[in-house]
């Protein structure tokens, strides 16, 4: 009762396709592993060590809001900024006393961050971020 046709039990896969695969997964990895990295503006920032307050009443600080500029509680000018700026690092020789810790609002708009920042920058003092620090109060 058998038949005449012979069966074959080893099928071979089509391989048509595999190089448009293998092709499209090299594509794939190229493109994924070729993103560069970001790129912006370098800034020196010192490091979070311990200061003394002597050293910290000495530290120039900047506030910017939307619509000013207060140096060491004064309100300046923008235009006035940059000498203003000169004229209290002028004399100073060590860069811990050129650091000028800049204070910003929250609505302030980044790209009058990264002008007064850069100005700063020209001037040759070396900013440092004021960041808040949280603390939780127990009461009893």
């Amino acid at each position: 009762m058998r038949s005449g046709r012979r069966r074959d039990l080893l099928v071979e896969p089509p391989t048509s396709a595999t190089g448009d695969i293998a092709f499209n997964l090299i594509v794939f990895f190229l493109v994924c592993a070729s993103v560069q990295p970001d790129s912006g503006r370098k800034q020196t920032i010192p490091s979070s060590e311990t200061v003394d307050e002597e050293q910290e009443d000495q530290n120039l600080e900047v506030r910017l809001t939307r619509t000013s500029v207060i140096v060491n509680g004064e309100v300046v000018e923008p235009a006035r900024f940059d000498s203003v700026l000169a004229a209290r690092l002028q004399g100073q020789t060590r860069p811990e006393y050129r650091v000028v810790v800049v204070k910003s609002d929250k609505e302030l708009p980044y790209d009058r961050w990264i002008e007064f920042t850069s100005r700063i920058e020209d001037a040759g003092g070396t900013i440092t971020l004021q960041l808040e620090e949280e603390r939780q109060v127990v009461v009893p």
